[in-house]
């Protein structure tokens, strides 16, 4: 999976939140805010298409976190980002 082109990562008012640009300006309509962990696996995903698994390992190799809970919190993540319409 990976996020649509059209869709950015921006710092306003100390908040990252997720801004479409283009063609999605007028067909996006929602407000997501990411926390440090959120804006990272974003990041990831804009970068290239990355599978959950793909997830799992660069999140546990960034933070101090177990493979179970970061697969776990990952899923939550993928599952919203999927449903407002972000993925490929």
């Amino acid at each position: 999976m990976k996020i649509k082109d059209n869709f950015l990562l921006k710092e306003v008012a100390g908040k990252t939140i997720v801004v479409p640009v283009g063609q999605a300006t007028l067909d996006f309509n929602a407000i997501i805010t990411l926390n440090e962990t959120g804006a990272f696996l974003f990041s990831k995903l804009q970068e290239k298409d990355m599978s959950e698994e793909d997830l799992v390992a660069a999140l546990t190799a960034e933070y101090d976190v177990s493979a179970d809970i970061a697969a776990a919190d990952i899923k939550k993540f993928v599952d919203s980002i999927k449903k407002a319409g972000v993925t490929e």
